[in-house]
């Protein structure tokens, strides 16, 4: 994710509580926009990202772990930007850091039933962000996930397409359905692999668990693809629309009614749109098939990712220790 220049990304993790939080930041602002597939989201400030609404960009958005109860951890990401400046100007002293937020089913995985998740969880996630090579697998808020019976974790991807622009990815893996095909023991979305980023660990065969009933709410994949390429916020939106082609593809069943699956675009507007000739009287178009095209890989092979770097804990093997044949 931190390919996308910009674009900083910070967790806090507190493994007793089986939970943590999460931070994508863009000091500067990014055109967001999100799509909401999965049927039982918890969200904050979704709304303010649809196309027809007042605010063009956002400074952060927040995933966490707790559920309904994590929603708090957004405050605290909101004060630290404040306290920085950083945020939509409201006159020349005052700003309103606009913070999206989204949160997954974590509950009755640590020591106690809820995680004591607050602000101070995204106060200080913020603190450890950062432009460096983003922490994967058990961290923030995909300490506690489990995928499809298995343990899950927080993956990321990126690319650079042939036009320059950078497009890139990250995901919390903490979904009802399986990103191992039970017919061939492996991922439903290897052949993404780009260069050796999965370092040889994609095992024989694995044999995958019992698959989960699901409960109501008790899952969701939440993902934020990025890019520097210059978007409105349609055409943001359709990004992240496309996007959720990707966790479809890697997640099978995905946006289920027990899931509360979302995926934010975010786009930091640093290069233009190539302009290519079409039938169409937006001559961009074809540049945003391609734009959500790749962003559709990129959160594809960052849910591999997330599961390839998962550690078995909190009663979930990973996947690096399944048994296989």
């Amino acid at each position: 994710m931190t390919d996308v220049p910009g674009i900083w990304v910070g967790h806090y993790t507190d493994t007793a509580a089986a939970s943590g939080t999460t931070v994508v930041i863009c000091a500067d602002g990014a055109v967001g926009g999100v799509d909401v597939r999965g049927a039982a989201p918890g969200t904050r400030e979704t709304d303010l990202l649809a196309p027809e609404n007042l605010v063009e960009k956002v400074q952060a958005v927040c995933l966490s772990g707790g559920s309904v109860y994590g929603l708090a951890a957004a405050d605290g990401v909101v004060r630290h930007l404040e306290s920085r400046a950083i945020g939509f100007q409201i006159d020349d002293i005052h700003v309103a850091p606009i913070v999206p937020a989204a949160v997954l089913f974590d509950l009755g995985r640590g020591l106690e039933f809820r995680p004591p998740v607050d602000s101070s969880w995204g106060e200080l996630a913020c603190r450890s962000a950062g432009p460096g090579p983003v922490k994967t697998g058990c961290v923030g808020a995909g300490t506690g996930a489990m995928s499809g019976g298995i343990k899950g974790g927080v993956g990321s991807a990126s690319l650079v397409l042939d036009m320059g622009i950078i497009v890139a990815a990250l995901v919390v893996v903490n979904s009802l359905g399986s990103t191992v095909d039970p017919a061939t023991g492996t991922f439903w979305e290897a052949r993404l692999e780009s260069g050796k980023e999965f370092a040889g660990r994609i095992r024989p065969r694995v044999v995958l668990p019992a698959t989960p009933t699901g409960t109501t709410g008790e899952n969701t994949t939440l993902a934020v693809v990025a890019t520097d390429a210059v978007l409105t916020k349609p055409q943001a939106k359709k990004i992240a629309m496309m996007a959720h082609d990707g966790m479809a593809r890697a997640i099978r069943p995905a946006h289920t009614m027990f899931d509360g699956d979302i995926v934010y675009c975010l786009a930091t507007a640093k290069q233009p749109l190539p302009e290519k000739s079409s039938l169409f009287t937006a001559p961009v178009a074809q540049t945003i098939n391609e734009l959500g095209h790749a962003a559709a890989d990129c959160l594809a092979r960052a849910i591999i990712r997330g599961i390839l770097d998962a550690q078995s804990s909190y009663g979930l093997t990973a996947y690096r220790d399944l048994k296989h044949v």
